[in-house]
């Protein structure tokens, strides 16, 4: 998959005040009791509208880049869970994400750690990301598969199957 190189050394003062902005809209949201409507308002806000209707976002949450998330309709996503979201995060519908999982769609470039290598990370209708997962960048978890807890998921998941480990390894296809 193709991804696409940043320099955080040369952000513009708007990178700055969004990254600003996140980091206040995330603190607000892991002080604020969930299921109100400040709490509701303050999620909406941090994703920029770009989260679907019946969806939730528990605290503790810890997120860069907020602008570069989407959320489908009826996802659930438990506490605990980190989005390093530069590259982009995709969240279909009907998506469920247990606790302490780890979206990251950047990493460090291996010769100049100052770089950012960043590509997209998707997660399709209905699929299942167990407690403690770690997604890294480029990954597609396709539609009504599950990741089990604890698995790094290094590759594409297909449809329609189970994955765990680490490395993430195939362990059998969803009837």
């Amino acid at each position: 998959m193709e991804g696409f190189v940043v320099d955080p050394r040369k952000s513009t003062p708007a990178d700055f005040e969004q990254g600003m902005r996140d980091v206040k809209l995330v603190f607000d949201i892991n002080h604020t009791m969930p299921y109100t409507e400040e709490y509701d308002n303050l999620v909406k806000e941090l994703f920029i509208g770009k989260i679907g209707e019946g969806s939730r976002v528990l605290p503790p949450l810890n997120l860069v880049c907020a602008n570069q998330v989407t959320i489908g309709k009826n996802v659930m996503i438990m506490g605990g869970c980190l989005m390093m979201s530069r590259g982009g995060i995709t969240i279909d519908d009907d998506v469920m994400i247990a606790a302490n999982t780890q979206l990251i769609s950047n990493n460090h470039d291996l010769h100049e750690h100052a770089l950012l290598i960043c590509k997209p990370v998707h997660i399709c209708r209905n699929a299942w990301i167990g407690a403690g997962a770690t997604i890294l960048p480029g990954v597609t978890v396709g539609e009504n598969a599950v990741v089990a807890a604890g698995a790094v998921v290094t590759k594409d998941v297909a449809p329609n199957t189970i994955v765990g480990g680490n490395p993430a390894k195939f362990i059998k296809n969803i009837d």
